[in-house]
């Protein structure tokens, strides 16, 4: 990172596409009124004196949060970490504002930051690993500013081989989430819930999609055994976070053979699942975050049975709290894999399922789920986030591997 660093600065005056120079921007500011973000570059030398000027002026809580290339109404990662910023600077009377970068590149998302700097906020929520570089380009610039990121995993930030540590990266932390356990929970659910036809599509076979998969899996295995149930799952990757009409033609195959729901996990992957699943009356799992509305609005009301959903919520209360209270030092150079902390309270954990919004059945009830918890909590239930085989195994279900679709 340091490396990084000095290259920036040795090119600044002359490579704009790292300063992101000369174009102009708009915030939204909860306190005021909301406009739409469009770009504005700072000078470097203006934005870092920005940035030590408010650190100078007080402790003052300025939250800004950037989106990465979807919006703050996606219903998805943008919007809930959108939500759980202005909840909080709403209730501990702190200014927020985001700016929505106009593309989706390095240079844009490293424009909104230097924005947002030199408009004086000194905290920066940024959710997905798209900010990895836009984090490697950017916090060494304002070490006076805390970067907070969700999603950005040490792989991210450095490849192979990193040493992210509170030295290498003293002003930012990075949540990241032990998607196994979810994906347990959901797996486990479609099962007892008396789905034995089972589908995953997952986007790209990137770690954390894996793990969703993987766990999905352990969690369908280890209701089977428990019901002597004979289940079996279709297990394929779109090799891409999008649907399109060959992944579609995928999922009617699935569905029209007789698979009756299917965890589609990967970003916009979900609409040639859900596409699909019209056709037939099948039924989808969401993913990161509570999809029924997004799922169920775009197809049919009642296709969602449940989401495997990433606590983003839950992690912005935590680290902006920490802030508040003075005590960053305990966040800061840091990433944290965050799951399970709490048997009694759900809405303590990190990682789960939407109690709203899951359609429970007599054979699995909100109560079964707050159960389940319990015992992955205690101990009871054990999940691996073994991910080296090449394919997820399973002593009880039928797993058809197919591969990539593309």
């Amino acid at each position: 990172m340091k490396k990084k660093f000095l290259a920036v600065l040795m090119a600044a005056t002359m490579v704009s596409s790292l300063v992101a120079c000369g174009q102009t921007a708009t915030t939204t500011t909860e306190t005021t009124e909301t406009t739409e973000a469009t770009q504005e570059t700072q000078a470097t030398e203006t934005t870092q004196e920005t940035a030590t000027e408010t650190a100078e002026a007080g402790d003052k809580m300025m939250i800004a949060m950037v989106t990465d290339y979807g919006d703050i109404t996606d219903q998805s990662f943008n919007q809930s970490t959108y939500e759980a910023c202005k909840a909080f600077a709403e209730a501990n009377n702190a200014e927020f504002t985001y700016y929505k970068p106009e593309g989706d590149s390095t240079a844009e998302r490293v424009a909104m930051i230097d924005k947002a700097v030199s408009d004086g906020y000194n905290v920066i929520v940024m959710p997905g690993y798209a900010f990895a570089e836009a984090i490697n380009e950017t916090a060494d610039m304002y070490p006076d500013v805390k970067f907070v990121a969700l999603d950005v995993s040490e792989y991210d930030l450095e490849g192979e081989g990193s040493d992210f540590n509170s030295e290498t990266y003293p002003n930012v932390f990075s949540a990241v989430y032990q998607e196994e356990l979810p994906g347990y929970m959901a797996g486990y659910a479609a099962v007892k819930m008396g789905y034995t036809q089972l589908g995953f599509l997952g986007g790209m076979a990137v770690p954390a999609v894996i793990r969703y998969g993987y766990g999905f899996v352990q969690g369908a295995d280890a209701a089977a055994k428990e019901l002597g149930a004979d289940v079996s799952i279709n297990y394929a990757y779109g090799n891409q976070f999008y649907g399109d009409s060959d992944i579609t033609a995928a999922m009617d195959t699935w569905y029209q053979g007789g698979t009756q729901v299917v965890f589609a996990c990967g970003g916009g992957i979900f609409t040639s699942a859900g596409e699909a699943a019209g056709k037939v009356g099948g039924k989808v799992i969401g993913v990161d975050v509570d999809q029924s509305k997004t799922i169920d609005g775009m197809f049919e009301a009642g296709m969602t049975v449940t989401s495997a959903m990433k606590g983003l919520q839950a992690t912005v209360n935590t680290l902006l709290a920490a802030i508040r209270d003075g005590q960053w030092d305990s966040y800061a150079g840091k990433i944290l894999n965050l799951g399970l902390v709490s048997g009694d309270d759900t809405s303590l954990n990190y990682v789960g399922l939407p109690e709203d919004t899951t359609i429970w059945t007599e054979s699995f009830t909100v109560d079964d789920y707050k159960k389940l918890v319990a015992d992955m909590v205690s101990g009871a239930v054990t999940v691996s986030n073994d991910t080296t085989a090449a394919e997820p195994t399973a002593e009880n279900v039928k797993i058809n591997f197919q591969g990539n679709i593309k």
